[in-house]
């Protein structure tokens, strides 16, 4: 092993330990370690950009704007709504919602679906009193799975495909993924209907937590002169043993007071950090002299007028918020919207509210104006799941919504017929759609996630790293050495389980960048077919079931379904084994 391939090496164990413990975002870890190869004379300049002009990378920021104009209508959750609507039974529900989310996931950006749809099978559930955890996660797994039947299913196979054509390599079409796509769908959505289905948690009681909004929220109120039990103690004040809430600190100047104590003096300016159900958090604000410390100048109150809501989002894994205060983030003039509360699963937080450091996942109780979703639906910083008083708005018509979605069928068939490439019958979309005002430019901007397609330029630099130095190839040789006296289908085997491993632990557009080159190496030295191994490393690099934190739908249903970490491994542990078996077995005897 060289020097330089020492330090790249060195450079890759330093990245995916920085990426596990989330110490930074993603994207910002991945550009530096590029600009650290490009500084230190391993790439040159053209090298260490290649990747922002990538037909894959760029693709996929078309794919964005394609996908957003088609959200936009609202149309798919329209029907997907009605079909729900008339499902009596759990089987019937699973198979209406799960096998057309898993189609329209074959062509569409999978993340937006589970955000849109996320609420809707909530409030459904609630209804047909059935708990939502029996439901989102299939959710999640069903576009995962859908993403891997075609070409832009989903942005890792793009990724693949713009680096077979760097390497001289001929790429994917629309359905080449679709030999092994298809059957890995169709295991792995009836094990969800079966075996899946059991091993999912049923919180009984979830109806009625649904009513009263039951995740323990953590939220800050505020003691002024007009409280009438100055001077008395918690328990005199009534605020010992209330239902569903519990007083966790008390926050006097520089002093905190916890644990808070039945005999504790309620003082002025005091501040009380509750944790509980949102409900019953609204209902202490009824006290005269308690104030709900929102961040913001709009009050409850507004909610009877209709002049502001309350939404529920989700802080994305790509998130800017990410490890910061929410005071630090200066959310309220960023977003025009005040914090209430913060839920994170499985922990009780003991901070003030504008202290509390967030984290991928975390669930924020927003008092925010009327627009607030339609504004701020695209934003790469949090998911917008749902509206807790208004469902949002349709934005256009439906006729409209069903030509954005002729326009995409239109444009996937001048691709299967190989009259333009899957770049240009893109770009011909996206055109089309500004030219009939369907999306203005400045929503087409919004649409595009930067720091994904940031992410994905900088993993191609850092792939181009490793085979410019021979790491690839020699990484490729170890893993020979193990596997090569075993026989083929055990170095497939080896290929599909690193990458899968890769994916769980950082993002599935870096595992695939990672891998690609090394199964290319390993291919021309067993002198088999490239385009197998690209297959498996793009199938593998996006079936990311086993962890909250490897894909983003994943992260999207951990909080409005209840789950805990133990429920993706219990789970999504036997799909990922499905799937490994499929797509190994299928590939083999399909390319090798």
């Amino acid at each position: 092993m060289t020097l330089e391939m020492m330090f790249v090496l060195m450079l890759l164990l330093t990245m995916f330990s920085i990426l596990i413990f989330e110490l930074i975002r993603p994207d910002i870890v991945l550009f530096s370690i590029l600009m650290i190869l490009l500084l230190s004379g391993i790439l040159t300049v053209d090298e260490a950009l290649a990747g922002f002009s990538n037909e894959g990378m760029l693709t996929i920021a078309l794919l964005f704007i394609v996908a957003g104009t088609i959200q936009k209508s609202g149309l798919i959750n329209q029907m997907m709504g009605k079909w729900l609507q008339n499902s009596r039974s759990h089987t019937g529900a699973m198979l209406r919602f799960l096998v057309p989310t898993s189609a329209f996931s074959a062509f569409l950006n999978n993340t937006p679906i589970v955000a849109a749809l996320t609420p809707m099978i909530k409030k459904w559930c609630e209804d047909s009193r059935i708990a939502p955890s029996k439901f989102l996660i299939p959710l999640s797994y069903a576009t995962i799975l859908g993403g891997m039947i075609t070409l832009i299913g989903t942005s890792t196979n793009l990724v693949v495909h713009g680096l077979m054509l760097d390497f001289g390599l001929e790429g994917f079409s629309l359905f080449t993924l679709a030999a092994v796509g298809i059957p890995t769908t169709l295991v792995g959505l009836i094990y969800l209907f079966t075996i899946g289905y059991k091993l999912l948690p049923d919180n009984k009681s979830f109806h009625q937590k649904m009513k009263e909004d039951s995740k323990e929220y953590i939220a800050e109120l505020l003691v002024t002169q007009d409280f009438e039990h100055l001077g008395k103690s918690i328990r005199q004040a009534g605020l010992r043993g209330l239902k569903g809430l519990y007083l966790i600190e008390i926050i006097r100047s520089e002093e905190r007071i916890s644990p808070v104590k039945s005999t504790a003096v309620i003082q002025s300016g005091d501040r009380l950090i509750f944790t509980g159900l949102i409900s019953t958090i609204a209902d202490l604000q009824q006290m005269k002299g308690l104030e709900l410390e929102t961040g913001t100048n709009m009050e409850l109150g507004q909610l009877k007028d209709g002049s502001s809501m309350l939404v529920d989002a989700v802080v994305s894994d790509q998130s800017s918020l990410i490890s910061k205060s929410i005071r630090q983030s200066q959310f309220r003039s960023q977003y025009d919207a005040g914090v209430i509360a913060v839920h994170r699963n499985n922990e009780r937080m003991k901070s003030k509210v504008g202290d509390i450091i967030l984290k991928p996942g975390d669930s924020l109780l927003l008092l925010a104006g009327t627009d607030f979703i339609e504004k701020y639906q695209q934003s790469n910083d949090f998911f917008v799941v749902s509206s807790l008083n208004t469902p949002p708005s349709l934005h256009q018509s439906t006729k409209k919504g069903w030509f954005s979605i002729t326009m995409l069928l239109v444009m996937i068939m001048t691709v299967t017929l190989g009259w333009l490439s899957m770049f240009q019958a893109m770009a011909l979309a996206v055109l089309v759609f500004l030219a009939m005002k369907m999306i203005t430019p400045q929503e087409a901007k919004n649409y595009i996630h930067f720091n994904v397609l940031l992410m994905i330029a900088s993993s191609l630099g850092i792939g181009t790293a490793m085979r410019k130095t021979g790491l690839a190839e020699w990484v490729a040789a170890r893993l020979l050495e193990l596997g090569e006296p075993l026989g083929l289908l055990v170095v497939l085997f080896m290929i599909y389980i690193l990458t899968n491993v890769f994916t769980e632990i950082v993002t599935n557009s870096t595992a695939a960048v990672m891998m690609l080159p090394v199964g290319i190496e390993m291919a021309h030295t067993l002198h088999v077919d490239t385009l197998g191994i690209a297959v498996l490393i793009a199938i593998a690099a996006s079936a990311s079931f086993v962890t909250p934190i490897g894909y983003q739908t994943n992260l999207i249903v951990y909080g409005p379904g209840g789950y805990k970490f133990i429920d993706y491994v219990k789970v999504g542990l036997p799909l990922s084994l499905l799937v490994m078996v499929t797509s190994v077995l299928i590939a083999y005897n399909v390319w090798f």
